[in-house]
C-alpha cells in the first residue's frame, strides 16, 4: 500500500476504543439490557421498529427502570416502521419522565421527504458505550418462544467511536441538521467512561441523502477498490446498482475472491427472486454465492483480507444509498477482522449451500418471476428515490 493512500483511508477513524462482535438474539437483547441497567446518566434509542412483543416489554421495562434513577431517556423511532406499537408502552414511557419523539411519520413529516426513513439502530450509554448494527426491538430478532432469531449482527464499543454514535443521536433528537438552535434548551449530559489504553480503529458512517451523506457507499467502494486477495459480503435484501457492480466486477477481474452471503428463506419473497435474477450476473464475474438455511438472514456485514470489516443497518441496495437514513462502524484492526472472517467462513460452512450454474433453476417460467420481481423492485426504488435525487443532484455512488 503506498504512503499517499494511507492518510485517507484512516480517515474519519478513532483510536482508541474496545469492540466486540455482538450476535442477535439473546446475546444482543441481553447486551442492550445490560447497558441500560448499568447507565448513570444518559441513554440515547434510536431504531426502525419497535413491537410491543415480549422483547418490546423487555427493553420498555429496563428503560422505565433508568429513568426511574434519575437517568435521562430519550427514544427516538421510525414513525413508519414502528406505527403498530401499542399507545400503552408510550403512555407509560412519558408517565416514567421518558422523552418519546416520531422521525418524521409518512405523510406527517412538515418537511415532505415522502417514505424517507429512519432505518439505523443505536443505543448509546452515557456518551461512553454504544451499541449500532441491523437488529430492530421484537420477537423476530430475539431467541423467544423456542425460534431461532434471525441472522444478524450489531457491534458493541466503549471509547471514542460512542461517543461520536452520543452526538450523531443527539443531534436526530434535536433536528439540529435542520435548526440550528433547536433543541439547545435540552440538557444532554454525559459520563464517559476511561478512554481504552487499547487501540483500535473505529469510524462511524453514515448515509443520509438529503443530507448529503453517502459514507457507507463510499466504505464498500473502498473495500472493492482496496482488497487484494479476498472480500466477503453478508446481506440481505441484496441488490446493489451498477456503480457499486462494475465495482465488484473489477475487484474479480483483478483476482479478488468474492463471496456473496445471501438469504435461502426471505421475509420479503419478492425481493428474494429480484436478487436471484442477479444471480447469473454474478455468475458471469466469478463472483460466488452462497443462501443461508437456518432462519432469515437480515444482517449487513461484510470484511476483506481480514483487515477491516463493516457491520451495521446498510443494506446493499438503492433504498439504503438514497432513501434512508443508515449507519454503519467500520473497524481497521487485523485481529478482529479476522475473527469476523472467520466466522462469516463458518456460517458458509455449516449453515448455507452454495449456489452454482449448474444447480441453479434456469427454467424459462423461474427467470420470467426472477425478471418480473427484479424490474418491480427497480420501479419501486426509483419511487423511493427520485425526489431526493431531483433535490441534490445525481451520484457516483448509488
Amino acid at each position: 500500500m503506498s504512503k499517499k493512500r494511507t492518510p485517507k483511508l484512516l480517515a474519519g477513524y478513532t483510536q482508541h476504543n474496545r469492540v466486540r462482535l455482538v450476535h442477535g438474539g439473546k446475546d444482543y437483547f441481553t447486551t442492550l439490557v445490560q447497558m441500560i441497567d448499568q447507565a448513570q446518566s444518559l441513554i440515547h434509542l434510536q431504531t426502525y421498529i419497535y413491537e410491543g412483543d415480549e422483547t418490546g416489554r423487555m427493553v420498555s421495562d429496563a428503560l422505565i427502570r433508568a429513568a426511574r434513577r434519575n437517568v435521562q431517556v430519550f427514544i427516538l423511532l421510525d414513525g413508519y416502521a414502528s406505527q403498530d406499537l401499542p399507545k400503552q408502552f408510550i403512555k407509560e414511557w412519558k408517565e416514567a419522565g421518558i422523552r418519546f419523539r416520531w422521525f418524521w411519520p409518512l405523510l406527517k413529516s412538515r418537511n415532505f421527504y415522502l417514505g424517507r426513513r429512519m432505518h439505523h439502530k443505536v443505543a448509546v450509554a452515557d456518551g461512553a458505550r454504544g451499541l449500532a448494527g441491523g437488529v430492530n426491538i421484537s420477537d423476530r430478532y430475539n431467541d423467544i418462544g423456542g425460534q431461532k432469531a434471525w441472522l444478524d449482527r450489531a457491534l458493541f464499543v466503549e471509547g471514542e467511536a460512542a461517543l461520536k454514535l452520543h452526538i450523531i443521536c443527539r443531534d436526530m433528537w434535536t433536528k439540529a441538521y435542520w435548526k440550528k438552535d433547536e433543541g439547545r434548551k435540552e440538557n444532554f449530559p454525559w459520563l464517559p467512561g476511561t478512554t481504552p489504553a487499547e487501540e483500535c480503529q473505529v469510524r462511524v458512517r453514515r448515509n443520509d441523502w438529503v443530507q448529503g451523506k453517502s459514507q457507507i457507499s463510499k466504505s464498500y467502494l473502498e473495500m472493492l477498490r482496496n482488497a487484494h486477495s479476498r472480500v466477503t459480503i453478508l446481506s440481505s435484501y441484496f441488490l446493489p446498482g451498477t456503480f457499486f457492480r462494475r465495482h465488484m466486477a473489477l475487484a474479480s477481474r483483478r483476482g479478488v475472491k468474492i463471496r456473496i452471503i445471501v438469504g435461502g428463506i426471505s421475509d420479503v419473497k419478492i425481493s428474494r427472486l429480484a436478487e436471484q435474477y442477479m444471480y447469473r450476473w454474478l455468475f458471469r464475474n466469478h463472483i460466488e454465492v452462497y443462501e443461508y438455511q437456518d432462519t432469515v438472514l437480515h444482517g449487513k456485514m461484510a470484511v476483506y483480507d481480514g483487515q477491516w470489516m463493516t457491520n451495521g443497518s446498510y443494506n446493499v441496495n438503492k433504498i439504503s444509498a438514497y432513501a434512508s437514513v443508515e449507519l454503519n462502524m467500520d473497524v481497521r484492526n487485523a485481529a478482529f477482522a479476522t475473527k469476523v472472517e472467520q466466522e462469516l467462513d463458518e456460517i458458509i460452512r455449516e449453515h448455507c449451500i452454495r449456489i452454482t450454474e449448474e444447480n441453479f433453476n434456469h427454467s424459462v417460467y423461474r427467470q420470467f418471476l426472477q425478471w418480473s420481481a427484479f424490474q418491480i423492485i427497480r420501479f419501486l426504488f426509483f419511487l423511493f428515490t427520485f425526489y431526493f435525487r431531483q433535490e441534490k443532484g445525481t451520484s457516483s455512488v448509488p
